[in-house]
């Protein structure tokens, strides 16, 4: 309990970096992020995440391996619940074709345990959920979803490189094949795709959400 409400704390605290420009209808201008800030606090932090219809507003951290932030919260503080985190293969130099961003599943409701919304009809026949906003120190960006599923543990959709362009056709048609919806979204090899996952049912299976990054 004391591990989840500290986390509540510095979400709290940090979500003071945000600033909504109500007075703009443009989603990419509408959100501000203090990164100087955010990073004074955390030298790791590397983007801002907002999903819609879910408790999954975060800033997002990266570390030289995917275990640190499995067990340390944004202070870099002891923490079980951990904190949402990006996959230490990407670089975000605008080149990544698929970002991954991982957070744990927590009981409270916290970090991306409301993740699992997105699998239910009741979440994503809701037009204004399928637009997350997804920000870095040199873009803010509207990433449209285009799949949502769930899948019993593997590496294949936490891919963050492609050798040939088949390579990524062929990952594109594979998690869009997987999806429990068909959100009518054209995918091409020449997007860039975000791609979020926490554990579920005891970490026998993840959920996962694609989405593209909109031009």
């Amino acid at each position: 309990y004391l591990n989840i409400r500290k986390n509540r704390i510095i979400k709290k605290e940090i979500s003071e970096t945000i600033t909504v420009d109500e007075n703009t209808e443009n989603k990419n201008e509408k959100y501000k992020v203090d990164f100087e800030k955010l990073k004074i606090q955390n030298n790791d932090t590397v983007a801002w995440i907002k999903v819609e219809g879910t408790k999954i507003n975060y800033a997002i951290v990266q570390s030289d391996n995917n275990n640190y932030y499995l067990r340390h919260n944004f202070n870099k503080e002891y923490n079980i619940a951990g904190w949402a985190f990006a996959d230490y293969k990407n670089e975000f130099n605008g080149r990544d074709k698929n970002i991954i961003v991982y957070g744990h599943n927590m009981k409270d409701g916290s970090m991306f345990a409301s993740l699992k919304n997105v699998i239910k009809e009741e979440w994503y026949s809701k037009e204004e959920n399928l637009n997350i906003i997804f920000a870095t120190e040199s873009e803010t960006s509207i990433y449209r979803v285009f799949s949502t599923y769930q899948i019993a543990n593997e590496e294949y959709y936490i891919k963050t490189r492609f050798n040939k362009e088949e390579e990524f056709k062929e990952f594109i048609d594979t998690i869009k094949g997987r999806s429990v919806n068909d959100f009518n979204i054209e995918v091409t090899t020449d997007d860039q795709i975000l791609t979020l996952s926490t554990c579920a049912n005891n970490n026998n299976y993840r959920i996962v959400l694609h989405a593209k990054k909109m031009k």
